[in-house]
C-alpha cells in the first residue's frame, strides 16, 4: 500500500499529509542515519499523537543547532527529518494549533 503525501522537493520525497507543518528547509534522512542519530539517547523535546489514529511524531535535539523529527506510521514504519533548531519556533506552534494532534507529555 502506498503512503499518500504531499510532494516536497526539499525533503527529497513524500511528506505524509498528516504532518501538520511543512518547512522549506526540512530534509528527509535515511532510516539508517535517523535511527543512528537517536540511538545515543538524544534528548526528546516533545512527543505528539494524532487523535483517532496511531500516527506519532517525536522531536529530538541531536546537536546544538539541529533537531530530528521522527514520524511513526500506524504500521510502525519510521521516517526521519532533519530541521534547524530555530525552526522549532515555527513547528511547535503549528503542532499546538493542529486540532488533530495532541502533545503526550
Amino acid at each position: 500500500m502506498a503512503t499518500h503525501g504531499s510532494r516536497n522537493r526539499a525533503t527529497g520525497g513524500v511528506r505524509p499529509d498528516v504532518v501538520p507543518f511543512d518547512l522549506p528547509q526540512l530534509s528527509r534522512l535515511s532510516w539508517e542515519l535517523g535511527a543512528r542519530l537517536l540511538e545515543d539517547d538524544a534528548p526528546c523535546h516533545s512527543k505528539w499523537e494524532r487523535i483517532g489514529s496511531t500516527w506519532r511524531l517525536s522531536i529530538f535535539r541531536v546537536e546544538t543547532n539541529t533537531a530530528v523529527v521522527r514520524v511513526q506510521t500506524p504500521v510502525g514504519r519510521e521516517r526521519f527529518y532533519n530541521i534547524a533548531e530555530l525552526d522549532l519556533a515555527t513547528v511547535i506552534p503549528e503542532l499546538e494549533a493542529a486540532t488533530r494532534w495532541q502533545r503526550l507529555e
